[in-house]
């Protein structure tokens, strides 16, 4: 029997799971703080630049915090995962222990938007803004480290287009491709949800969704090392 060579079923739900996550932060980063995405980066770009024209310097300084923060965290993720083996069936650690990283600044952030009631002031959206930014920074490096045991999952668009492509008429469609899509459209619905009945809970949603995408994710490489350690 030929060892597996490509992602399990358990690493594909895990990412779907982080699409979720993702969505429902940039619910709350859009809709909630100050109008920019925490994760799609190209949209801050021109966001950034329509805020300069029109003399708004809200908009400026929450694109720039967006984008800084993103730079951040995919910086960081990436000198912390320079060195990771090439693995098509599992995460390798410095990924789980970046997206561990993530799961624990969601969480502080989710405290923090619980504590004010989710009405932040000027001073926290824009700490808020940074931190939402720093998560997603985060999960798109680790799962740009995760190669092939990976797919995007805070930008979208090159799924989209590719399954179009690629997809549509195809006799082995990727099954995953849509359902990645349909995550990202429920995280964000979900979020806008809890937003508008229990606004204070709404930061516990992305946090929920990123401990079950790290739990799942973690099932690979731990039968990996029961298996090299019954071996």
């Amino acid at each position: 029997m030929r060892p597996p060579t490509e992602p399990g079923r358990s690493l594909h739900l895990a990412v779907v799971l982080l699409v979720a996550a993702s969505g429902a932060v940039e619910s709350i980063s859009f809709t909630a703080l100050d109008g920019v995405f925490a994760g799609v980066m190209t949209s801050n770009l021109a966001l950034l630049g329509m805020a300069v024209g029109r003399e708004q310097e809200t908009g400026v300084t929450a694109a720039v915090l967006a984008l800084a923060g993103f730079g951040v965290g995919a910086v960081v993720t990436a000198w912390l995962t320079r060195r990771c083996p090439p693995a098509a069936t599992h995460w390798p650690m410095p990924v789980m222990y970046c997206l561990a990283g993530e799961v624990i600044l969601l969480a502080v952030g989710a405290v923090i938007w619980g504590a004010i009631g989710g009405t932040p002031g000027r001073a926290a959206r824009d700490a808020l803004q940074f931190g939402a930014a720093a998560t997603m920074g985060i999960q798109s490096a680790a799962m740009v480290a995760a190669g092939r045991a990976a797919a995007p999952t805070t930008y979208l668009t090159g799924t989209l287009a590719t399954y179009i492509v690629k997809g549509v008429g195809a006799r082995h469609p990727d099954r995953w491709a849509p359902a990645r899509l349909g995550a990202l459209i429920v995280g964000a619905g979900a979020c806008v949800a809890l937003l508008r009945e229990a606004r204070e809970w709404a930061g516990a949603l992305p946090v929920a969704l990123g401990v079950c995408a790290l739990l799942i994710g973690a099932a690979p490489l731990i039968r990996m090392r029961r298996a090299t350690a019954g071996g």
